[in-house]
């Protein structure tokens, strides 16, 4: 809930007080403007609090908010936050490994899905403006969501070894990719070329 909740934080700072031209820049997400990353960020959120998430599609998300502002925005994304974070506080441990709305994932996966979602976004936007990737607590998180979820698709076998970010086993035995974890990032969601690890675009989690 602290790393969500600080993910949430530096997301709504990133974004707010982008400039028009900012906003309009292209990423490497297919088809979206910074603005619309932002609109898909927010919208979990606010859908999550708001007990819908997962009834609208990213491309919807970004849709309903692609003519807000960048201070807008944030706005709306603290504001979501603020409801949220104390929601999750009043839940007792047995909630964490109930369903969640989406099948096959707990509450707790929800959660820690949110949460690499706007790290993994917020990297989008920061490549865009030509930022250097963000090395913060969100990192791991997301290399731990990615290996949960490669897990998760029966990816592998193979260990995935990470400088500063431990080690990690997809199945049993298979060869060890070695590299660097924001690397690992991109490369496990589809944003950079799986031969930097020596695999195939298997690794994807998003490839289905």
């Amino acid at each position: 809930m602290a790393g969500l909740a600080g993910e949430y934080a530096r997301f709504a700072a990133l974004i707010d007080g982008l400039s028009p031209e900012e906003w309009r820049t292209a990423t490497r997400c297919t088809r979206w403007e910074i603005r619309d990353v932002a609109g898909h960020v927010t919208a979990n959120a606010v859908d999550t609090v708001d007990g819908v998430v997962g009834t609208r599609t990213p491309d919807e998300q970004a849709r309903a908010f692609r003519d807000a502002t960048p201070a807008d925005l944030a706005a709306r994304l603290r504001a979501a936050a603020g409801r949220l974070i104390p929601f999750l506080e009043s839940l007792d441990d047995a909630a964490w490994d109930r369903p969640a709305p989406k099948v096959g994932r707990s509450i707790g996966n929800g959660v820690h899905t949110l949460w690499y979602d706007a790290f993994v976004h917020g990297d989008d936007i920061r490549a865009a403006l030509g930022r250097p990737g963000d090395r913060g607590p969100g990192l791991l998180a997301s290399v731990q969501w990615l290996r949960d979820e490669l897990d998760r698709l029966g990816r592998g076998p193979f260990r995935v070894l990470l400088d500063g970010a431990g080690e990690y086993a997809i199945g049993a035995g298979g060869p060890v990719l070695r590299g660097d974890p924001l690397r690992f990032v991109l490369v496990a969601t589809g944003r950079a070329d799986p031969a930097e690890f020596g695999t195939d675009a298997t690794i994807n989690v998003h490839l289905r």
